[in-house]
């Protein structure tokens, strides 16, 4: 199992998510940035502008979740 934070899956906060793959900390991300969305935090709703920004461009996207995979397959399981 191993670990990341919101902040460094692109968010705001220091959430800790737990998960063996890469896909499935990305969804646990997901579904707090929708819940933190709902909630209005401003720190995060910033930080979804700057996702916003890097969807713009398929390919720009795309390199930013190569680097957070990459960086995901270079933690230890905890």
């Amino acid at each position: 199992m191993k670990r990341m934070t919101c902040r460094q899956l692109g968010g705001a906060c220091e959430t800790e998510f737990f998960a063996e793959t890469f896909e499935e900390i990305a969804e646990k991300s997901k579904q707090h940035s929708m819940a933190m969305f709902q909630a209005k935090d401003a720190a995060h709703i910033a930080a979804m502008g700057t996702m916003k920004a890097l969807m713009v461009d398929p390919s720009g996207m795309q390199q930013w979740m190569n680097s957070k995979r990459a960086e995901f397959l270079k933690l230890t399981d905890e």
